[in-house]
């Protein structure tokens, strides 16, 4: 009988930076982001995802509109390499979306996200209790990780996880370690275990070399710009946009705002959808 594999995209938007140098709180500054967020994507047909979006990159690249762009030139190594939705244009971004929506059911969204301001405040009040800790970057990435896969998703009978390349270093035995623990809380919780070990079978790569985490990459994109406010051009006022979340919100199976609303935060989710009103309205407040 044939195995029920389950395959995983995992990448991060955001940054997990809150201090500068001498210990300056930077959080929300211009260059650090406010939110944190981590997501996961699973995909049906990985190649069939990834064999699509090569043809769209080679029929971008072949349309003579494009000529000439700094992002098209191979040598930058940006859209003429891979996807990449902070650096594409407009028109590139439209595109990727509008085949990524058409994918469908085949590709399923979760993410979780957490306020840097909150984080900031608990290590601040922590290093009144012990002077000594020193908060590093990878303890609230591995503790999104570990919160990302200890819940009730999909099961299967393997688990095939690709996970984003962070900086030099691919931390692929932190990463494991963070699963690990994920799947205790799982058992813990719901009383069985998703499978052993072996069944969790993780690697870490980039995007040039695996199209699918340029896939995840957008998810991800789509909810940091409906998180993190911008200024508007022309008026001057804060504003958040939605339109992208709109276009991959069918394909969101969950986004669990950690820090906002009760103790446990919030799940949008079909049931409740994530909007600006809804979250950032002027009634809403940040978990105490």
């Amino acid at each position: 009988m044939p195995q029920d594999t389950l395959n995983i995209y995992v990448d991060e938007a955001g940054d997990p930076t809150l201090f500068a140098n001498r210990r300056r709180a930077i959080v929300g500054t211009e260059g650090c982001s406010r939110y944190f967020i981590l997501g996961k994507l699973e995909v049906d047909d990985p190649a069939g995802l990834g064999q699509r979006l090569d043809a769209l990159r080679q029929q971008l690249l072949a349309n003579p509109y494009f000529g000439g762009v700094p992002s098209f030139a191979p040598a930058r190594g940006k859209t003429a390499v891979a996807f990449h939705a902070k650096d594409d244009l407009p028109e590139v971004r439209y595109e990727v979306f509008k085949l990524l929506a058409a994918e469908g059911n085949a590709l399923r969204f979760h993410a979780v996200v957490c306020d840097k301001a909150r984080i900031l405040q608990d290590v601040l009040l922590r290093n009144e209790v012990e002077p000594g800790y020193r908060y590093q970057h990878n303890e609230l990435y591995d503790g999104l990780m570990r919160s990302l896969f200890g819940k009730f998703h999909r099961l299967a009978d393997v688990y095939e996880v690709c996970v984003a390349r962070r900086g030099q270093s691919d931390r692929n035995e932190a990463i494991r370690t963070a699963i690990d623990h994920a799947e205790r809380d799982f058992a813990a919780k719901y009383g069985f275990g998703r499978g052993s070990r072996d069944d969790w079978r993780i690697q870490v790569a980039t995007p040039k070399t695996d199209a699918c985490l340029q896939a995840v990459d957008y998810f991800l994109w789509a909810v940091q710009r409906f998180f993190e406010s911008r200024e508007d051009q022309e008026t001057g006022a804060s504003k958040r946009d939605e339109r992208f979340l709109k276009v991959i919100w069918p394909q969101v199976g969950e986004i669990h705002d950690l820090h906002f609303g009760p103790e446990r935060g919030t799940f949008f989710n079909a049931q409740q959808p994530l909007t600006v009103d809804g979250r950032f309205g002027e009634q809403k407040r940040e978990k105490p």
